[in-house]
């Protein structure tokens, strides 16, 4: 938790090839820099180990975020509408672009094929692209905040820097269903009130209004789940018996801190209604019989499945702390069903099933701690460590002290109370280009400034098109290899 999404990446294109302005001629020109720029970021972005890609995130932020203003512009001026700060740009087009864009959630994805490229052809498309690697951006950094919370060979962060880390990891969602939001609410504002239907205009799964939608609510869930996870001592009690690094269980024993348990259960209810929503929404986009990643459904799936069970936990703690243990156990038993998980056979001796499980909580340590794809189950083995915790400890009291019946789990679920907002989507504010720069790309472009052997996402090397190493200049010809000597690509 958060979703580990891959960036999507692009190829190379020229604006100055399909686009001129004879208001502000060096716009296209400008463009194309920054569009390098934001490529070039992506792409190294990609080809980094997962340990180096945390430190690169901003670096690919900034770029994106650099690039907005001038394909926002150029759509604008296409389509002659006004910028933010109230100026026009005239733009028209003098050849059809083609974009290609490799997806994120285009389809399932099979391990060691990158997904095919989508190819774009207006510049509504190529902003969404760009507003969408936004988004995921701020998810990745997000993930990166929190995985030290997670790590077992790291040293255990204290109860400060946990609170730092998720709150930052906090902000970075909200951002991102902010990013998601505004990008949602353009696109379906754009399609009902434009005046220039484009009959090649056409949402691929990745850019399709429902998706963006839904990964707006999906950030709003995992934001919402965070503010919980803020005051909840016990997954962090879970976590530091587990740590090989803490030695404080030598002479204290963890503090567990009675807890807003009513309010926590509400919290956690309003993210399940958002999960549950995120994957209604993305379970209807469909384009051309193509569907959103299998994996990405199922994360959602399981993000609202573990929400309800830290409902259900805490209402057991609330029951608990007055003095009804059995309605707690329920209540644990009640988690333990919405996580899929058998309550009768939990925690007790050896099973195939707690074999799998017990392999599993391995396997995802080690992804943990080399920052690789960890958190894709939504946190529900986590979840689910906690909850047994409890439930050993609650069923020795009930067993030893006050016996009573454990009430059935469908009594409990009628009982269940509403859900509760804690975090509303900022409005997010896209960056504008200001009057000094629009007035600086009124003048005439420097071809000198134009992108030369701009390399595209799929490309490695250039062509050898450049002179000889160690020719002088203009006699390159004289370097030429000839028919006899050019090198053989024939094996033997």
């Amino acid at each position: 938790m958060p979703y580990p999404f891959a960036l999507p990446t692009t190829s190379s294109f020229s604006f100055t090839a399909c686009f001129e302005s004879d208001s502000h001629p060096s716009l296209p020109l400008r463009a194309n820099t920054f569009r390098g720029v934001a490529k070039d970021a992506l792409k190294k972005h990609k080809r980094l180990d997962p340990a180096s890609q945390v430190g690169h995130l901003p670096s690919v932020r900034t770029a994106l975020l650099e690039y907005l203003p001038y394909v926002l512009a150029l759509n604008a001026g296409l389509y002659d509408l006004p910028l933010p700060t109230g100026e026009r740009i005239r733009v028209k087009p003098t050849a059809q672009p083609s974009i290609k864009w490799r997806p994120t959630l285009n389809g399932d994805f099979v391990q060691g094929r990158d997904r095919s490229r989508l190819r774009c052809h207006s510049l509504s498309q190529e902003s969404a692209f760009v507003m969408s690697a936004i988004g995921f951006t701020y998810v990745l950094e997000a993930r990166s905040a929190l995985q030290p919370l997670y790590s077992t060979n790291s040293e255990f962060l204290g109860a400060q820097e946990r609170t730092t880390a998720i709150s930052t990891a906090t902000k970075n969602l909200m951002s991102s269903a902010s990013v998601f939001k505004w990008l949602s609410d353009t696109m379906v504002h754009t399609e009902k009130t434009s005046p220039h239907k484009d009959v090649n205009q056409k949402f691929f799964v990745d850019i399709a209004p429902s998706t963006v939608s839904a990964m707006a609510s999906l950030s709003h869930a995992e934001a919402t789940l965070l503010a919980v996870l803020k005051d909840d001592p016990y997954p962090a009690a879970v976590a530091q018996d587990r740590n090989k690094n803490d030695k404080e269980w030598m002479f204290k024993s963890p503090e567990i801190p009675k807890v807003r348990a009513l309010l926590y259960a509400r919290l956690c209810l309003a993210a399940s209604e958002h999960a549950a929503r995120a994957l209604s929404l993305a379970q209807s986009s469909v384009q051309e019989s193509t569907k959103m990643d299998s994996n990405i459904l199922k994360y959602m799936e399981d993000f609202r499945r573990v929400s309800r069970a830290k409902a259900c936990r805490f209402l057991g703690i609330d029951a608990e702390l007055g003095g009804q243990t059995a309605d707690g156990i329920g209540w644990l038993q009640a988690g333990l069903q919405e996580l899929g998980v058998d309550f009768k056979s939990s925690g007790k001796g050896l099973s195939l099933s707690s074999l799998k499980r017990e392999l599993s909580e391995i396997m995802e340590d080690r992804r943990v701690d080399k920052e690789k794809a960890w958190g894709a189950d939504a946190g529900r083995l986590e979840e689910t460590r906690v909850i047994e915790m409890l439930s050993g400890k609650w069923n020795k009291i009930n067993d030893t002290m006050n016996t009573k019946p454990i009430p059935s789990i469908n009594t409990l679920l009628a009982k269940i109370p509403s859900g509760r907002e804690i975090h509303a989507i900022p409005d997010f504010q896209p960056p504008s280009l200001d009057r000094a720069t629009l007035s600086n790309m009124q003048g005439a472009p420097d071809p000198n400034d134009d992108f030369v052997g701009d390399l595209s996402s799929e490309d490695e090397v250039l062509s050898p098109t450049g002179p000889a190493v160690g020719a002088f200049p203009g006699t390159k010809n004289s370097y030429s290899r000839s028919a006899s000597t050019a090198p053989s690509t024939t094996y033997y």
